[in-house]
């Protein structure tokens, strides 16, 4: 009798000690993109929106790529995700970015990338989110499509009066990657129960921010010209829903 219970003292022993090197658990965030214009949910082909000159517009395709997202802690530590994702308002389920294995704690601030880093550029057509079937491949210049946007305008002067923006490029001097930072007003709680993050993408920003752009002068932009003052724009299009 005495024997088990020295036995019994010494497993709990060994128990307590185990627990004391528990590695801190994982988490599960999912990054939700909502696209607006101004503060209108985007409607495909279905609602007229104005800029800032008052130029009406409707839009009918929206598509952009997310990648190396980074999540950090008051302390400084981060998280990263190598992961190029695709948001296509066209699929509702493209605008729900799901990152596993995130370390559990308090996190102050997200960043991320708009378009696809030089190393994926250059490995040519690939698959999942940088698959070519997905429209964004550009099979002539051997590279990605950052972002595209696509609709009409009545002050177009392009046949159709089509509006046509296909931002991409990572070499110098017509690099169109864009960093965003946004810091979270309230701490990112992060544990072993799944958490949302609901994160806004301005499409009005696009022809504004710090750019005005004018649909009778410029309604498509398809190649380096231009490229980089839509890329300037469209690192403004992102903030974090409260």
């Amino acid at each position: 009798m005495l024997r088990k219970y020295f036995y019994s003292l010494t497993c709990i022993a060994v128990l307590v000690a185990a627990m004391s090197f528990i590695i801190p658990g994982k988490a599960k965030l999912t990054l939700q993109f909502e696209n607006y214009v101004g503060d209108l949910p985007l409607k495909l082909d279905s609602v007229t929106y104005k800029n800032e000159l008052e130029q009406t517009y409707t839009v009918s395709k929206l598509k952009y790529y997310i990648s190396n997202i980074h999540l950090q802690k008051k302390n400084g530590e981060e998280y990263t995700s190598s992961e190029d994702f695709l948001v296509n308002e066209e699929e509702g389920a493209s605008k729900q970015l799901t990152l596993t294995n995130v370390p559990e704690g308090d996190y102050t601030s997200i960043s991320f990338t708009v378009g696809v880093d030089s190393l994926h550029n250059c490995n040519g057509a690939q698959d999942g989110a940088l698959d070519p079937v997905n429209g964004m491949f550009w099979t002539w210049n051997n590279g990605y499509v950052f972002l595209k946007m696509e609709g009409r305008s009545s002050s177009s002067h392009s046949p159709g009066n089509l509006l046509e923006f296909h931002i991409g490029g990572y070499k110098q001097p017509y690099n169109c990657i864009r960093y965003v930072k946004l810091d979270l007003n309230k701490a990112l709680q992060l544990t072993n129960e799944p958490v949302s993050l609901k994160i806004k993408a301005d499409l009005s920003a696009l022809f504004k921010t710090p750019t005005s752009i004018d649909f009778s002068k410029i309604s498509s932009v398809t190649d380096f010209h231009g490229s980089i003052m839509m890329a300037d724009n469209y690192k403004n299009m992102f903030s974090i829903i409260p």
